[in-house]
C-alpha cells in the first residue's frame, strides 16, 4: 500500500466510526443514549392538552430508553406497551422536541440488565386510560415508574392522588367526565411525567 494514501485512509475511517455513534440520532444534537435514561415529550395525543394543564407542565408523554440489537428504542405505554424506535418516538411528539434525563448515580451493566429484565413484565399491556395504579394496564410514566421501584427498589419522582393536580380547566374537566363520569376517583394513586421529570434523583442529559 503506498504509504501516502494510509494517514488518509485511517482519518476516513475514524470518520465513519464517529458518524456511526450517531446514526440513530438526530443530527442537530450529540446525545449519546444508555439504557435505562428517561425521555420526555409534549405527545400530540387528544389527551395531551388536559395532561398539561392538570400537571403545570409541558411534557404529556414519556418513557424508558432500552437497547435492542444494540439499537436504542423507547420503551413506552400508547396504546399498549412497547417498543419503538428512538427517531421515531422523538419524531412524533410536537416539533421533534425533546428532554432526556438520567440518574445522578450512574447505573451498573448489572443493575441495566435488571432493568431490562423487569420491563419485560410489563411488555404488552394496554394502556390505561383511567390512570389506575394496577400492573393489568399501564400508562406512561406508571410504567417508567414501576420498571424502576421493581427492579432497583428507587422511587424516581413523587407518588400523588389524583385530586393533587388542578382539576380545574374546562379540557381537564370533560378528559375527566368521559373517562369517569360522575365518580371520579380522586383518591386514586398517580405518578405524573412531571413528577419523574422534577425528580433530585435525575440530572438532564439530552435536549433539543
Amino acid at each position: 500500500m503506498n504509504r501516502t494514501r494510509l494517514p488518509i485512509l485511517l482519518t476516513a475511517l475514524a470518520i465513519i466510526i464517529v458518524a456511526s455513534l450517531f446514526i440513530f440520532l438526530p443530527k442537530s444534537y450529540g446525545y449519546q443514549p444508555q439504557s435505562g435514561d428517561i425521555i420526555f415529550h409534549t405527545s400530540r395525543s387528544s389527551q395531551s392538552q388536559a395532561i398539561q394543564l392538570a400537571t403545570h407542565s409541558p411534557y404529556s408523554h414519556m418513557g424508558i430508553i432500552l437497547f435492542r440489537n444494540n439499537k436504542p428504542y423507547v420503551y413506552e405505554a400508547s396504546k399498549r406497551v412497547q417498543y419503538t424506535p428512538l427517531n421515531q418516538w422523538i419524531e412524533r411528539g410536537t416539533n421533534g422536541k425533546y428532554v432526556v434525563k438520567r440518574l445522578k448515580q450512574p447505573l451498573t451493566t448489572a443493575q441495566q440488565q435488571q432493568i431490562q429484565k423487569t420491563a419485560q413484565l410489563y411488555a404488552n399491556a394496554p394502556y390505561d386510560l383511567s390512570f389506575s395504579w394496577s400492573d393489568e394496564r399501564q400508562y406512561c410514566s406508571e410504567l417508567v415508574w414501576k420498571i424502576y421501584f421493581n427492579a432497583l427498589g428507587i422511587k424516581i419522582g413523587n407518588l400523588q392522588k389524583l385530586r393533587e393536580f388542578d382539576l380545574t380547566s374546562s379540557p381537564v374537566k370533560k378528559k375527566l367526565a368521559e373517562r369517569y363520569g360522575s365518580s371520579i376517583p380522586l383518591d386514586e394513586t398517580v405518578i405524573s411525567p412531571d413528577a419523574i421529570f422534577d425528580s433530585p434523583l435525575l440530572t438532564l442529559v439530552g435536549k433539543k
